[in-house]
């Protein structure tokens, strides 16, 4: 006789989560110091809170340059395409075309001291730093770098985005009438009206309120804060 099957429900063992290895001797629940035997409310123990160490490093994020790179590649065409037609048509038997013997012409007579000499090749070069600029640095100024917690993923938050979390937050103050936000990587500059309280008390509450508000964004370089407080101008 054959031993009656179950479900598959009934027999499949279901995955598990591995968590680090607790005391396995008695715990005594009248010691404040002992841990082991307290749960958290769902039976599961706290996360360890994350680090950026563990996420991976939370760098700038890269453009993609695609208008330059375009605009660049479009002219290298246009020149490249050019040449090489007048190229193929000198050696099918024809002459060259007129702006290429006057571009040799004025190459061979002009001294390296002309004008328009000194000027091409500023302007050569003045190009050939661009491009090196372009692609050495990362572009995409106003994403500003979260921290990360997983080290497949990467996220980023707008300056303007952020200018406008911190400037509600800013609003929120009491005594505080206008809030205006100026937020860069390294600096954000806060320019609020007060209309009643005294200044140095609004402004002691803003800096608070606003130091909160950028640890909550949860940037990799949280930004310092600079508040500046006055009264509004009077109307007429």
């Amino acid at each position: 006789m054959s031993e009656p099957q179950g479900t598959e429900g009934s027999t499949r063992r279901l995955p598990v989560v591995e968590t680090a290895a607790q005391p396995t001797g008695p715990t005594d629940p009248s010691d404040p110091t002992d841990l082991t035997g307290q749960e958290t409310p769902g039976g599961d123990s706290p996360p360890p809170p994350a680090s950026d160490a563990a996420g991976g490093r939370a760098g700038r994020f890269w453009s993609a340059r695609r208008v330059p790179a375009g605009i660049v590649a479009l002219l290298l065409l246009v020149v490249a395409g050019a040449f090489l037609y007048d190229v193929v048509a000198v050696r099918t038997g024809r002459s060259a075309l007129g702006w290429r013997r006057e571009l040799a012409r004025q190459l061979a007579e002009r001294p390296l001291d002309d004008t328009w000499v000194r000027v091409g090749a500023g302007v050569a070069a003045a190009l050939g730093l661009w491009l090196l600029l372009l692609a050495l640095t990362p572009g995409l100024r106003k994403v500003l770098p979260m921290r990360r917690t997983r080290p497949d993923v990467r996220a980023g938050l707008h300056r303007d985005a952020a200018a406008s979390v911190l400037r509600d937050r800013a609003v929120e103050v009491a005594g505080v009438q206008s809030a205006r936000v100026r937020m860069r990587r390294r600096k954000a500059r806060v320019r609020a009206l007060a209309h009643f309280r005294e200044l140095d008390d609004v402004r002691t509450d803003l800096h608070g309120v606003l130091d909160d508000a950028v640890r909550g964004l949860g940037l990799a370089r949280p930004p310092t804060v600079s508040v500046k407080v006055a009264r509004p101008g009077r109307k007429g």
